[in-house]
């Protein structure tokens, strides 16, 4: 069974930035997509992005040329660089894990980001 442990999260100035990491055990290999959604208080669940094994990288328009997602699967890790950070981006972020986009997903914890105006 596999488990994710996100870490990195914390509080920023806006204009700053954070890198968000999501280790991962147990069969690390079969899980082909992997990304990140956030939370925002009061709101709902939304998608960040996401990358595959293929190395297929979706991105929410509201991220797109500020974060990136990578992957190191030596390491069983994903990752979140976020840059040019804005109040709008505080939300806790959670890491997931799937076989497939359309496959249930497995969570992480979550991992609570805050940017100060």
């Amino acid at each position: 069974q596999v488990q994710l442990v996100e870490s990195g999260g914390g509080l920023v100035q806006a204009g700053g930035s954070l890198r968000l990491s999501c280790a991962a055990s147990g069969r690390f290999s079969s899980l082909n997509v992997m990304g990140w959604y956030r939370q925002a208080p009061g709101k709902q669940r939304e998608l960040v992005g996401t990358t595959t094994n293929a190395g297929s990288l979706i991105y929410a328009d509201s991220v797109k040329g500020r974060f990136t997602i990578s992957r190191d699967n030596a390491k069983n890790t994903v990752y979140l660089q976020m840059n040019s950070l804005n109040f709008e981006d505080t939300a806790v972020y959670y890491c997931f894990a799937a076989v497939l986009l359309s496959s249930p997903r497995i969570w992480g914890q979550g991992t609570q980001v805050t940017v100060s105006p």
